[in-house]
């Protein structure tokens, strides 16, 4: 089937001719003529089957006719899960919409600053195309109104899910009108029950269609699995891409620092290999893609942030280096190769950590993996000129660390300082403490106190010296002078500065302690004498108790049980009687 056989506008025709495309693909065929008459639609598609121009048409269309009638322009929000299939969804509205003049777009993701997106908002945009943090953080700015948008798309809802952003899709269909008064597109390569739950919750009886479920694109792509031992795993890597020798190729690990160290190790063996992964800065990651698709990086090593939205035409090889934790990334990874039709090979490499995997991706693909034994000599001898080097040698911990990364993850950089009543508050550095002393000005000794030593000083404090401590004292003589004198004269000297013996007393302070104990002053002022304490009772001596047995007592006998004696009632007046009653 052609686009000229569908209820298209001419100008929107000559952009589907710029962007290279000749006839529909099979989505294409089946939900266009549904999308165009401005029905729900909720879709199954595969990756790299033409499921973008699925809804760029359909907003596109609806953009030209409400001006061709005098509407209002319809405004449209584009939701996908990674920033690199928005720059990718972007760059193919930009050519599908070059001859349709009045359109802007605008392209808005975490990791790079606010101030372009800030300005792309100011001026206007029509189509929205959008990761969920940096629009939802748009929203609880108040810059953008929700209820403004006509069409909602949600692109690659299930990958969306897996990456946590449930909540944030929910909040977002809240946000918006309801649903009988916008048009809402739904794509995924799985339909699963979050992707129904969410279509029957918010869209307004949408068609449900299933084109190619994505297991099934496996069969176009040549597979192949290596059992491997862990240690081997890199130099049967090479030895594979000597025999294959591809154009380009896409190595997949599952962390990020496997991924920095297999692509340090290609490149010590020679091969132009960069590195792909979520903690690097946008403009890194977007310069990184473009060198890929123009050829000038022949091997991208990448984590599964890579997966989705990195669209590179004629890719010849797919490398599995470690098997993915989940089934449904194999096929979304593999899936970089074969796109529109092409034919595609995938390797996979199983060692002892992630063997575990396989069965579960052989089950959701319906196939058994082949697995080559290579024999003796098959594969060429390589020598792995990296083999010397140790993990710690070519990794550092702050280049896969979420720290590296200025402004966290999702690259929010430096905030503004808050303002206060005196004017914006001073900015600490990162490494300065809250109570850093090295910013306080030193304080200073007031009279003769010496100044307190600085903090954290260990040096104990200084005691005074010996021409200080005389100093102190009125008539005192230098240390120097009392060398000089003889032992009469010093011991003399002492009675004279220390002793009250030369008739000179020594001003101190009273001492009410020195007052001796059981010595006590009376009102006159005398001293009485000093009291003896006799010893107490207890401490008297007693003497000790002799046991004698008592003589000539009466045998003990039982004591006669008295009658209980029956009280008459008596009153108020008997009571008191006899409680009161005076004993005889």
């Amino acid at each position: 089937m052609k686009f000229t056989e569908l209820p298209i506008s001419e100008q929107l025709l000559k952009g589907i001719s710029f962007a290279g495309f000749a006839e529909c693909t099979e989505v294409q065929q089946r939900v266009l003529p549904v999308s165009l008459t401005q029905k729900d639609v909720m879709i199954q598609s595969k990756t790299g089957s033409g499921k973008t121009a699925v809804y760029v048409l359909t907003i596109l269309e609806n953009f030209v006719q409400a001006v061709k009638e005098g509407k209002n322009k319809p405004k449209a929000l584009i939701v996908a899960p990674t920033r690199e299939l928005a720059v990718q969804i972007e760059e193919d509205t930009l050519k599908l919409s070059k001859y349709i003049p009045g359109l802007s777009v605008g392209c808005f993701y975490g990791g790079v600053g606010y101030a372009k997106q800030d300005k792309a908002i100011e001026e206007g945009c029509d189509i929205f195309v959008c990761t969920p943090g940096r629009i939802l953080d748009y929203q609880k700015m108040h810059k953008i109104d929700f209820r403004n948008f006509d069409i909602f798309v949600v692109d690659e809802a299930d990958r969306l899910f897996d990456m946590g952003f449930y909540p944030d899709i929910q909040n977002m269909f809240s946000l918006l009108r309801p649903c009988t008064e916008r048009q809402t597109m739904l794509f995924s390569a799985t339909l699963s029950t979050k992707v129904k739950n969410l279509a029957w919750s918010f869209m307004n009886n949408p068609v449900e269609i299933a084109v190619q479920p994505e297991e099934m694109t496996v069969k176009a792509i040549t597979q192949e699995l290596y059992h491997i031992s862990k240690k081997d795993k890199f130099g049967l890597l090479l030895q594979l891409l000597s025999k294959e020798n591809p154009e380009n190729c896409l190595v997949f690990t599952n962390t990020k620092a496997r991924c920095i160290e297999v692509s340090k190790r290609l490149t010590l063996n020679g091969y132009a290999a960069k590195y792909l992964m979520g903690d690097l800065p946008q403009a890194k990651r977007l310069e990184t893609i473009d060198r890929m698709k123009e050829g000038t990086i022949k091997f991208l090593v990448a984590t599964d942030v890579a997966a989705r939205g990195l669209q590179i035409d004629d890719l010849e090889l797919v490398v599995n280096y470690d098997i993915p934790d989940d089934f449904e990334s194999y096929v979304h990874r593999i899936g970089r190769t074969a796109r529109a039709g092409k034919s595609g090979k995938s390797i996979t490499l199983a060692d002892e950590e992630y063997v575990f995997g396989l069965e579960p991706i052989e089950n959701f693909i319906n196939m058994k993996i082949p697995v080559i034994w290579p024999a003796e000599g098959e594969l060429p001898e390589v020598e792995d000129k990296s083999s010397k080097y140790s993990f710690r040698d070519l990794v550092r911990n702050d280049e896969y660390s979420r720290s590296s990364s200025p402004g966290g993850p999702r690259g929010r950089g430096k905030r503004p300082a808050p303002v206060t009543r005196r004017g914006p508050a001073p900015r600490r550095d990162g490494n300065q403490s809250r109570r850093d002393s090295s910013t306080r000005p030193p304080r200073v000794a007031q009279g003769s106190r010496p100044a307190p030593a600085p903090r954290g000083s260990s040096q104990p404090p200084r005691r005074p010296s010996a021409t200080e401590h005389a100093g102190r004292r009125s008539g005192s003589k230098s240390y120097a002078e009392i060398q000089k004198l003889s032992l009469e004269e010093r011991m003399s000297y002492y009675k004279q500065q220390y002793s009250n013996e030369s008739g000179t007393p020594v001003k101190s302070a009273p001492n009410r302690s020195a007052q001796p104990k059981g010595e006590s002053r009376n009102s006159q002022g005398r001293k009485d004498e000093p009291r003896k304490s006799e010893p107490r009772k207890d401490e008297q001596k007693k003497p000790a108790r002799t046991y004698e047995p008592k003589k000539n007592l009466p045998p003990r006998t039982k004591a006669p049980v008295s009658e209980p004696v029956v009280r008459q009632e008596e009153g108020k007046s008997g009571f008191f009687a006899r409680l009161f009653r005076k004993k005889k």
